[in-house]
């Protein structure tokens, strides 16, 4: 009997990651769901669930019950384990940065805004996230798997350096990856004796950001997914296919921000003029509708704010707003004529945009794709409130995801 459940385990060894994956998506939250998803028999399944149940990344309701009304044998309940390890993430901005813990599943434990302002050198603003992160370390008590940083610009691979903070005084080629390492590793969440199985990841806001809705929001079942959306400044998107990002040859593709849309638009920061960047951020809206935003608010949350209470009762902003929704619109149908995605998420700015005009915005798609068939393709708004912060906590997550005994030492 022991050899047998011993050869059980060892053959569910290989399902654990998959397995792991299932739950943390909310694919498999039965286990006979898991038993079907993976292709293993039901005994092979339960081992799989009782040995993520003993690492402490799932619970396996102990008493099932089936529901009313069905017939066969109750399954067990699958759930990621509430009291389970975290990641740490963190996200800067322009407007300042904000990290957080976060579990599988994608659900945020903790979370704390930082500064209004971001300090020209790099290792001084990663340092002070850092730091935040470790005090929501030290005051839940939690295992952290790992970190995961998101910047507002596109990070080089395998460098990992930020190419081009526009809306940050970085200069270009900033270390970000290697500095974030550091600087956990003086913050004690990178602890040498852990034997290197904690460690740290960076990439750009919006390459999370997409992950994030892909795994946990409204790109869920899209096999490939184009997200755009506003940071605080600046526009940017990214594409995942078939379950993976995909970030070109270094980690520089989907720099959708500098599309032109309109030939004699706003000076853009990158030397042209008329980007989706300059044409549709947080910043062209103000303008546009002559309003000033306030001091030490965050300038995309005012936006926002802006569309989602005005647009019905102010002409101003509606007219503001429908610019920007055509510039929009512009945009994402030389993406689609390009890139065939089966949906659209919209974060950010833009999300606040198609919640408002939704048909608008679809109807310029329309119009300005090949035949007109973009138009059929689902244009949503994405449903993660931090889905940067998720993001980034994806990228921590994916060794546990890969390999979950080997990630958290055995």
């Amino acid at each position: 009997m022991t050899h047998t459940r011993t050869t059980r385990l060892e053959r569910g060894r290989s399902a654990l990651g998959p397995a792991l994956e299932l739950v943390h998506t909310g694919q498999a939250p039965t286990r006979a769901v898991l038993t079907a998803e993976l292709g293993v028999t039901r005994a092979t399944a339960g081992a799989v669930a009782a040995e993520l149940e003993a690492l402490g990344l799932i619970t396996v309701d102990a008493h099932p019950t089936a529901p009313v009304g069905s017939q066969g044998r109750p399954s067990h309940r699958l759930a990621v384990d509430p009291a389970g390890p975290v990641a740490l993430a963190a996200q800067i901005h322009a407007d300042g940065f904000r990290a957080a813990l976060v579990g599988l599943g994608g659900r945020i434990v903790a979370t704390a805004p930082g500064c209004g302002t971001v300090d020209a050198d790099p290792a001084q603003v990663i340092s002070e996230v850092v730091e935040v992160g470790a005090e929501l370390l030290r005051s839940t008590g939690r295992r952290c798997v790992g970190a995961g940083l998101a910047v507002p610009s596109a990070v080089a691979e395998p460098e990992g350096t930020a190419l081009n903070p526009l809306h940050l005084a970085w200069e270009a080629g900033a270390p970000v990856r290697d500095t974030f390492r550091a600087c956990l590793a003086d913050a004690g969440v990178i602890d040498q004796a852990d034997g290197g199985t904690v460690t740290g990841f960076a990439a750009n806001d919006l390459n999370v950001a997409a992950l994030a809705e892909h795994r946990h929001g409204a790109g869920r079942g899209a096999r490939h997914l184009l997200v755009v959306g506003t940071g605080h400044h600046g526009v940017g998107g990214a594409l995942v296919l078939d379950g993976r990002l995909h970030t070109g040859s270094s980690g520089l593709a989907m720099e959708v921000g500098h599309l032109t849309v309109d030939p004699e638009g706003r000076p853009c920061h990158c030397g042209s003029c008329g980007c989706l960047d300059v044409e549709t951020d947080p910043v062209a809206l103000f303008d546009a509708a002559g309003r000033e935003p306030e001091s030490g608010t965050s300038l995309l949350t005012q936006a926002s704010e802006l569309v989602r209470t005005e647009y019905d009762t102010d002409s101003g902003v509606r007219e503001a707003a429908g610019r920007l929704i055509d510039r929009l619109g512009l945009g994402l149908a030389g993406l689609v004529n390009i890139l065939n995605p089966d949906r659209i998420v919209l974060a950010g700015l833009h999300r606040a945009l198609v919640e408002a005009d939704g048909d608008r915005l679809r109807g310029v798609v329309a119009d300005r794709s090949l035949w007109g068939l973009s138009g059929s393709v689902p244009v949503l708004p994405s449903e993660l409130e931090h889905n940067s912060l998720v993001g980034a906590a994806e990228l921590a997550w994916q060794p546990v995801l890969d390999d979950p005994i080997g990630a958290l030492g055995g």
